[in-house]
């Protein structure tokens, strides 16, 4: 009997060994197949010819599945997207442009091309229709909002969602101090003296203070960001394109009663992720959002007005969460 047992304890433990390492493989064999998906995740860097300029824009995902179009803000380019890109990838097409005057995109001379907000706006609408993108979800952020909105007012049929964050559409969120020399400027377009109090907002103590005010931990802001950035403001001419497009953002405002309508009408599914500490685009400016839309779902961050650079993670994890539900209908 003792014998018998002590041979049946044995095949036990080996029998108990053999399926712990049949699990252990098993676990293993998984981990490495979810690690080659992730690593087979590929951002691919392109350009097309729209409207007679080269647009840069980056791409990543299946092309068969839901499409998410990423638009920046000022001062920087596609490059804000650049760790979300691969994170949203693994279940969703990525398309995030540069605007004409922006990141690798063409930069022609003011003389050549008009910069406003319509026209980046009707360039990047061309730039969709390049690429065929039918259907698509807009990631908007400080410029991408108005542009985002130009193009969902006149296709709302291809626009499925939004993923705001720190993008306005309403008078509240212009109501701050940061605002006031731009609008004295809109009051008074040929007034030089105007445009030039505001060529500080170009440096690159004011692009770094985007990147760090608001921010509760600075140390998580890679310095890389805003480097980049002021890298393509100092280029010969940009900073006359931008001083432009600061006038031009006053047209956008009389646009917001347009805006809040399609709202209204259409209620487009939309995520608000927003950094509350943000000094040029406040809270104030995201709650009015919910007065016109039944499906919003709502996050104030405790970030500053570049809130993927610190909450990039709690943001990805939150779009993807949204568009869990939203590209299912």
């Amino acid at each position: 009997m003792i014998r018998y047992f002590k041979k049946t304890a044995g095949f036990m433990l080996a029998l108990g060994l053999i399926h712990t390492g049949f699990i252990s493989q098993n676990a293993a064999a998984q981990e490495s197949v979810t690690a080659k998906a992730k690593a087979e995740i590929i951002v691919q860097h392109k350009t097309v010819t729209v409207d007679g300029l080269d647009i840069f824009y980056r791409e990543a995902g299946p092309a068969t599945a839901p499409t998410i179009v990423l638009l920046h803000g000022f001062p920087t380019s596609s490059q804000m997207f650049r760790n979300l890109i691969p994170k949203l990838a693994e279940k969703y097409h990525v398309i995030a442009p540069d605007y004409p005057g922006f990141g690798e995109s063409s930069m022609p001379k003011r003389s050549e091309f008009e910069y406003s907000f319509d026209n980046v706006a009707t360039v990047m609408d061309h730039f969709l229709e390049r690429l065929k993108v039918q259907q698509y979800f807009l990631y908007v952020q400080d410029y991408g909002a108005p542009i985002g909105f130009r193009i969902a007012t006149a296709h709302p049929e291809r626009v499925r969602g939004f993923i705001v964050q720190n993008g306005n559409a309403y008078d509240e969120g212009l109501d701050n101090e940061f605002w006031r020399p731009i609008k004295e400027y809109w009051k008074n377009p040929k007034d030089s003296a105007k445009r030039e109090a505001l060529r500080g907002l170009l440096s690159y103590e004011a692009t770094k203070w985007q990147y760090t005010h608001g921010v509760p931990n600075v140390e998580r802001i890679s310095p890389d960001g805003p480097a980049h950035d002021q890298f393509l403001l100092d280029r010969e001419g940009n900073k006359e394109i931008q001083l432009d497009l600061f006038l031009s953002y006053g047209s956008n405002p009389p646009l917001y009663p347009q805006w809040q309508a399609y709202f209204r009408k259409h209620q487009p599914p939309m995520l608000i992720v927003w950094g509350k500490n943000d000094q040029i685009f406040p809270a104030a400016g995201a709650e009015p959002y919910r007065r016109d839309l039944k499906n919003v779902d709502y996050h104030l961050l405790d970030a500053g007005h570049f809130a993927l650079e610190s909450n990039g993670d709690e943001i990805a994890k939150l779009i993807v969460a949204f568009l869990g539900k939203a590209a299912s209908k």
